[in-house]
């Protein structure tokens, strides 16, 4: 039997709100068999602060400091803590839950399908590998002082590089399919990422600051030659399909599915209802 094939998406760069309509109308076109599963690259114009489903803006956002960094700022349909979307590549992945050698738990799920980002890391010349398990006592350790930024620790499925997290991702299941996004760091602005979230005092904001090189660590720290956003692609989509054993054929979105993105943020994304909600 031949290898299963996935569509392939390279969307550059697209508006906060139509990256998040896009990955949830690329979910529901799967639910109703309508497309294969997915593997898509984005970037964001204007730079991001992305958040996840379950945060609290008013508790944990400086809005004050989004707006003066010019930011884009959307709540994401994924779990997960704050993202700094700037200098990196998001990858986005769309597969049934009932996909042939997909686990059923999301943690054993995210091995799987972050294996492609373990492959794409090696073709880069990058010795990365998954956080190894530790005890419960250990992972809060990990997690003090506790923060809304993604980058703050590594979960044990999530990929480090000299112990300190490469790439950061988040999961929904809706509809019988798994949508898996996640940002993989081409370098990283320590200053503003820590300057656009809440903490109780600043000596708690420095700590934190001071503690984030140590556990994240951007592509560029990692090597002393420039990596463009066209290598990562090349070698990331060459990871997935090496990781899922696929091939990849470019999708072209029709006038039909454009209108149905754009329907979709327009309801929800770009829709302050939706951003402000928690």
């Amino acid at each position: 039997m031949g290898k299963t094939v996935w569509s392939f998406i390279n969307s550059g760069k697209c508006s906060p709100s139509y990256n998040m309509a896009l990955d949830e109308a690329l979910l529901e076109w799967h639910s109703r068999g309508e497309i294969g599963p997915v593997l898509r690259f984005y970037e964001w114009d204007p730079a991001t602060l992305s958040i996840g489903y379950f945060q609290s803006v008013e508790k944990e956002i400086d809005m004050d400091a989004v707006e003066k960094h010019g930011l884009g700022f959307v709540r994401r349909p994924t779990g997960g803590r704050g993202v700094l979307h700037e200098h990196e590549l998001t990858y986005s992945v769309i597969v049934t839950e009932e996909y042939p050698g997909m686990p059923e738990t999301v943690t054993e799920a995210y091995r799987v399908i972050s294996g492609g980002l373990l492959e794409g890391f090696r073709n880069l010349g990058l010795h990365a590998e998954f956080s190894v398990p530790v005890s419960k006592e250990q992972s809060e350790g990990l997690k003090k002082p506790k923060s809304a930024v993604c980058f703050d620790a590594p979960s044990w499925y999530e990929l480090v590089v000299e112990g300190k997290k490469v790439a950061g991702s988040a999961q929904t299941r809706q509809k019988g399919v798994i949508l898996q996004h996640g940002a993989i760091l081409l370098s990283l602005d320590e200053d503003k990422l820590v300057s656009l979230f809440k903490f109780p005092s600043e000596e708690i904001r420095q700590r934190m600051r001071d503690a984030l090189p140590e556990k994240a660590v951007a592509i560029d720290r990692l090597t002393d030659r420039e990596i463009s956003v066209d290598e990562c692609i090349e070698a990331f989509a060459k990871g997935f399909q090496t990781a899922l054993d696929i091939v990849l054929q470019p999708m072209e979105l029709t006038e039909e599915q454009l209108l149905y993105v754009e329907e979709i943020e327009q309801r929800k994304y770009a829709n302050k209802d939706w951003t402000f909600k928690k």
